[in-house]
């Protein structure tokens, strides 16, 4: 049974771009042919390529906490969320959930809490628009991490780990002036941050190690990628490679994502630092990490809508051809994510597509289907 044919397109094929014809069968990639067909939907000389696959979004947090003094229900947050991952072209959604807190983010665990329940509640309805899975993000130097950690670590929604060591002085906190500035523009007295930065250190010292490595035995039988977050040094690289990390997530230096490129792990750049022309943090500018070739996949962190229009801005700017650009955000994280039945236009894969029309360089989602069927 032919499920649908998708005639006069620019299918983003893995090597190449090619103006044909792509047919789908029982939700899968059946044929790709050269050429217009008579029969079909056509597309109108538009863009067909596979859904995306985003390995790290933060985005329901941006639906449960709107405004800082307005939490929204959480259930509402995550159809919110799931629809706007839709919208962008995202049909694979790896939901990164915070588990550890450090005294500044209090309202993540509840965010974890509930993201685990309402997933639980909404994957077997089949009514979200894309698939989700669990990437973990275990905060070392906290105090609760264990204790929030275990219960969920064989989940069968979790797909990712991350170990993460957001300690004032280290990795993205390592300049304490800026760490400073940025606490007390969010609103907290300056002697306070003063206590807090003591406080925190002296957690770290206590914490971080033995969490470290109870969390690499705890989750060692589960065989899932697990990534180091914001590497800054080849020092943090090397303790990683050892430990049996194979992803570096948004390191913040050059020297370090070279450094996990030459040991061989794979390399994540986030997705808005590229639409935004760099860090929102200071940090080293994602645009250099691919012009030297030390980027394997993009991720959107906090906007969705990033991963489609950085790929097109690396292909506009002549970094990369747009099939390699396409597949930092297809195929390249469907493998790291450990789902490789999906991520590229190819028989006998996944009928996740998303057809993109450009406007003044903009690529625009026109439609997004999941498994042959459309979903936005």
């Amino acid at each position: 049974m032919t499920d649908a044919i998708f005639t006069n397109a620019n299918l983003v094929l893995p090597n190449e771009v090619l103006l044909g014809t792509l047919i789908v069968r029982d939700g899968v990639i059946a044929e790709i042919q050269p050429g217009r067909s008579p029969n079909g939907t056509d597309l109108d000389g538009d863009y067909l390529i596979p859904g995306i696959v985003d390995v790290h979004t933060d985005n329901l947090e941006r639906q449960v906490q709107p405004r800082a003094a307005a939490r929204w229900p959480s259930r509402s947050a995550m159809l919110t969320h799931d629809a706007q991952c839709a919208a962008a072209g995202v049909t694979t959604i790896f939901d990164s959930l915070c588990l550890g807190d450090l005294g500044f983010d209090t309202e993540r665990i509840t965010t974890f809490l509930n993201g685990v329940a309402d997933l639980e509640a909404l994957v077997p309805t089949g009514l979200l628009k894309g698939e989700h899975f669990l990437h973990l993000r275990c905060e070392l130097p906290a105090s609760d991490m264990i204790q929030l950690v275990d219960p969920v670590a064989d989940h069968p929604l979790v797909q990712m780990f991350s170990l993460m060591d957001h300690s004032p002085g280290v990795g993205q906190y390592a300049n304490l002036d800026r760490y400073r500035a940025m606490r007390v523009k969010g609103g907290m007295d300056p002697a306070f941050v003063e206590k807090r930065i003591g406080t925190l250190l002296d957690q770290r010292g206590m914490y971080r190690d033995p969490n470290r490595k109870w969390l690499l035995e705890r989750i060692a039988g589960r065989h899932l990628p697990i990534a180091s977050h914001d590497d800054r040094t080849e020092e943090e690289i090397e303790e990683n490679y050892a430990d049996g990390i194979r992803i570096s997530e948004f390191p913040v230096s050059m020297i370090a994502a070279q450094a996990a490129t030459a040991i061989g792990m794979e390399v994540i750049a986030g997705a808005p630092n590229i639409v935004r022309g760099g860090s929102h943090s200071g940090n080293v500018s994602a645009a250099d990490l691919v012009k030297s070739g030390v980027v394997d996949a993009f991720a959107s962190d906090y906007v969705p809508a990033s991963l489609l229009e950085a790929a097109f801005i690396c292909a506009a700017d002549h970094a990369i051809t747009l099939p390699a650009a396409i597949a930092l955000i297809t195929d390249r994280p469907a493998r790291m994510g450990h789902l490789p039945d999906r991520g590229r236009l190819e028989p006998g894969l996944r009928a996740d597509l998303v057809r993109v029309r450009l406007h003044e360089r903009h690529p625009i989602v026109r439609a997004v289907w999941r498994q042959g069927e459309r979903v936005s």
